[in-house]
């Protein structure tokens, strides 16, 4: 059975709900897990040269996207302890987000990755696509996907 379970969050209200479930399993199976959040690298929008009214730096940027997603992890931190399972967090950057959390997977040996589906249809699915799809069709490391 599986022992160690990634869990991506984006802190989104589905995001929470999956890392409930995943929390609440890995208790069931006796896995431990790491719950890891992929924040966006500083990229400053300029349009034909002119750059925003009001600029944020790449440090700013920065401090702010970390500090929502240590509050991110601190949630999983928390439910996992309450739950009685062993965690980890981990906090990085990153493009493609997808690419992240297959290669954390890998690397902290994770047999598991349960995330939550967003819930697009049809042409909006293809159309926009989404970090989960992404990860269900780059893996060969079993997703489990919450709705």
């Amino acid at each position: 059975m599986f022992k160690h379970i990634l869990l991506p969050t984006d802190g989104t209200a589905l995001s929470q709900s999956a890392i409930a479930k995943g929390i609440e399993f890995a208790k069931s199976i006796g896995a431990r897990v790491t719950g890891l959040h992929v924040a966006p690298e500083f990229e400053p929008i300029a349009y034909d040269g002119l750059m925003p009214v009001d600029p944020i730096t790449d440090e700013q940027f920065a401090e702010e996207v970390r500090a929502r997603g240590m509050t991110y992890l601190a949630a999983i931190e928390r439910a996992a302890q309450e739950a009685g399972v062993p965690c980890e967090t981990v906090f990085t950057t990153g493009h493609h987000p997808f690419e992240v959390i297959i290669r954390t997977a890998q690397e902290r040996g994770c047999d598991l990755i349960v995330m939550a589906s967003h819930g697009r249809r049809g042409i909006a699915s293809l159309l926009l696509g989404g970090e989960t799809m992404r990860v269900l069709t780059h893996t060969k490391i079993p997703v489990l996907v919450f709705r």
